[in-house]
């Protein structure tokens, strides 16, 4: 089975998972709530920032080509940015609540981060819808 599908649309949903995460995590948005949720919690040999940004594209590549196979070659775009949506809020969101419960996280960075992939999935699914 091949995967067809634009090599555009998924470096445009790469991209939009900083831009969306840029803005959502921005102090203007939720960062100050959410960096205050967190805390100092980093430990001082925390990551390089180079390795962060290159994993995080793996991973939200691999998010995209996932939501892509599920949704199937070229979805209706109503279609497509509902699915995406859903996915973002029935199983990531939901993965992370199961994490943030067992991990003793608030509430508040639940709805925070949940929230953030709530919207990022159906930014992918726009962009799938689109391009795809």
């Amino acid at each position: 089975m091949t995967l067809d599908i634009n090599l555009w649309a998924l470096l445009i949903g790469v991209l939009s998972t900083f831009l969306v995460g840029g803005l959502w995590y921005s102090k203007g948005v939720f960062g100050g709530i959410w960096q205050r949720e967190v805390g100092d919690r980093r430990p001082a040999n925390s990551n390089h920032p180079l390795r962060v940004f290159l994993l995080s594209s793996v991973f939200a590549l691999v998010a995209i080509l996932t939501l892509r196979w599920c949704l199937g070659a070229h979805p209706r775009l109503p279609v497509a940015v509902a699915k995406g949506a859903i996915a973002g809020s029935g199983l990531v969101a939901m993965g992370f609540g199961i994490n943030h419960q067992f991990a003793d996280r608030s509430l508040k960075l639940w709805l925070i981060d949940g929230g953030y992939f709530s919207v990022q999935f159906a930014v992918y699914g726009l962009v799938l819808g689109l391009w795809g």
